[in-house]
């Protein structure tokens, strides 16, 4: 019986994680589509807002306390996180969404080399080797065969690398503050990065749009990006990280067909292999 509820468990967060890794592509075909009509930084900013203001009615409704003690690590993880999700939607506005959601899952290979450094957790020889198999992924979908490397995809695997180091503050946070805390803080800082960048550069445009399709689309996005955070936590709840990390790779067929559906061109064999030998890395770290 007892064997038999924990298959039960591992179905269900399986099939959580299943429904996580698919509305987070269909949350990056939105953005990608926002992009054609917005300032990528312009979609962050709102797609924040929008989310901040749901987890701010979700705390009205169910409050929760609040410490003092952790608060500069409840900032960088706001701070890492806000800059991921920045550098994520960037790169989804200028690259093939498949790609752009692959090198931003490089994160465990980021979280591992952060664990080994700043955890002195030990590097065995699978996850060793599967370490390598990202790097050479990221070589083939980068492609530096040439004179010049895309800043673009680099942005993508600094939003890995961002993305990670938010993963690493979390495990110090998560029995310190509830989940909703820890989203609200990386949507704050979410917001405040792109309003920077709006006022004291000049990079980054606002514009007042008065489309209802446009506000239709920031709030769907805002619905179901908060809904693929629960989908996440509820996996993560029910079964074994191994187990749910492996699942999480799903995400990239699902971004790889909605990007085909938005007239991304088909990957070419270069990127094909690079986000296999991600994929296979990621796995092995993942079973880590």
């Amino acid at each position: 019986m007892s064997n038999e509820r924990n298959s039960l468990s591992i179905d269900k967060g399986a099939l959580f994680m299943l429904l996580s890794s698919f509305f987070g592509a269909l949350n990056g075909a939105v953005a990608k589509i926002l992009s054609d009509s917005m300032d990528p930084i312009e979609v962050v900013f709102y797609r924040n807002l929008l989310g901040g203001l749901i987890v701010l009615y979700s705390l009205q409704r169910v409050k929760v306390s609040f410490s003092l003690s952790k608060i500069h690590l409840l900032f960088l993880r706001g701070l890492f996180g806000g800059t991921a999700m920045v550098l994520f939607f960037y790169t989804i506005a200028t690259i093939p969404l498949g790609e752009a959601v692959v090198l931003n899952k490089t994160s465990p290979f980021f979280v591992t080399i952060l664990a080994y450094y700043l955890m002195k957790e030990k590097v065995n020889l699978p996850t060793f080797i599967a370490l390598i198999l990202g790097f050479i992924g990221v070589v083939f979908i980068i492609k530096p065969f040439g004179i010049e490397i895309s800043i673009d995809h680099i942005f993508g695997v600094l939003s890995g690398f961002f993305s990670a180091a938010a993963y690493a503050t979390i495990k110090k946070i998560k029995d310190i503050y509830d989940a909703r805390i820890i989203m609200l803080s990386f949507m704050t800082v979410g917001m405040l990065i792109p309003l920077g960048l709006f006022l004291f550069t000049p990079y980054v445009q606002f514009k007042i749009h008065t489309d209802p399709f446009i506000w239709a689309l920031i709030g769907f996005m805002a619905i179901i990006s908060t809904g693929s955070q629960w989908f996440l936590t509820k996996a993560y709840s029910l079964s074994k990280a191994s187990i749910i990390g492996v699942v999480s790779y799903t995400n990239i067929p699902f971004a790889l067909g909605f990007g085909i559906m938005l007239g991304d061109k088909f990957p070419d064999s270069f990127t094909f292999v690079g986000i296999v030998l991600i994929v296979v890395g990621g796995v092995l770290v993942s079973k880590k």
